[in-house]
């Protein structure tokens, strides 16, 4: 019997959920997607993500892999729609696609890009998914803080401490602040791979610098002394979203 092996392309409000990762103090992400796949094949599914988020962020597009010990097909566009009847409201199935049997969700990955929203007015709708923050912020100061991080491999500064990593050693890409209306502001930001809480402490460290707390020198000095007590404290996970993973083209069936 042959192995096939899919990834699946999803997004997920994590309001509700503790993260993506399955934990036994509550929900996640990761466990849903798994019972409703184990219903939907009719045997015991496993799947892996190409990264892990905490609880309360959201994605916009996420992807995980899962394999098949089948001889038939799959037919993608049903199984597509058949997982979304099971899944829950706050998390939708875009698309299946087969890969190369060892092809891996998270080791594949070339990239993965995330946005933080944050809004300096006060909006009902915005609650869940904005950091509101007060007092005005220089994010002319904060883009020239966030170009220095360029110079840079090492993210020990901005990495939740005591993970299973092996390295903290991250390729940015991308990293940006832009205005999206007179209140609201996006931070995004793409590399090749991100370490725990990374994204979260970037921003509440650039944050000091917005509000005239920490110089430019001060932050380009945070990252150099590699240690995570000398950053910002985090921002709330709530506005960030995963919005891509990008692999390359030759890895799909």
């Amino acid at each position: 019997m042959t192995v096939q092996r899919y990834f699946i392309y999803f997004a997920y409000d994590g309001t509700n959920y503790h993260g993506w990762q399955i934990q036994p103090n509550g929900i996640t992400v990761q466990e849903c997607l798994e019972k409703a796949l184990s219903i939907a094949l009719r045997q015991e599914m496993k799947v892996i993500g190409a990264g892990r988020t905490d609880a309360g962020v959201h994605a916009s597009l996420m992807v995980a892999h899962f394999d098949l010990y089948t001889e038939e097909l799959l037919d993608l566009d049903f199984m597509t729609e058949k997982l979304n009847r099971l899944l829950p409201p706050d998390i939708s199935v875009f698309k299946l696609k087969q890969v190369k049997p060892d092809v891996h969700a998270r080791f594949a990955a070339r990239s993965r890009t995330y946005k933080y929203y944050v809004t300096t007015s006060k909006y009902a709708f915005n609650r869940q998914y904005h950091w509101r923050v007060y007092g005005e912020l220089d994010f002319e100061k904060m883009n020239e803080a966030a170009q220095t991080l360029f110079r840079y491999a090492d993210f020990t500064s901005f990495s939740k401490l005591h993970t299973d990593v092996k390295t903290n050693i991250c390729e940015m890409m991308q990293a940006e602040w832009t205005q999206v209306d007179t209140t609201t502001w996006v931070f995004t930001i793409r590399a090749d791979r991100f370490l725990r809480n990374m994204v979260r402490a970037i921003v509440g460290t650039l944050i000091e610098v917005g509000r005239g707390k920490l110089s430019i020198e001060g932050f380009q000095q945070v990252i150099e002394l590699q240690d995570r007590s000398k950053a910002g404290t985090s921002a709330p996970g709530n506005a960030l979203f995963l919005v891509d993973v990008e692999y390359s083209d030759d890895i799909f069936i």
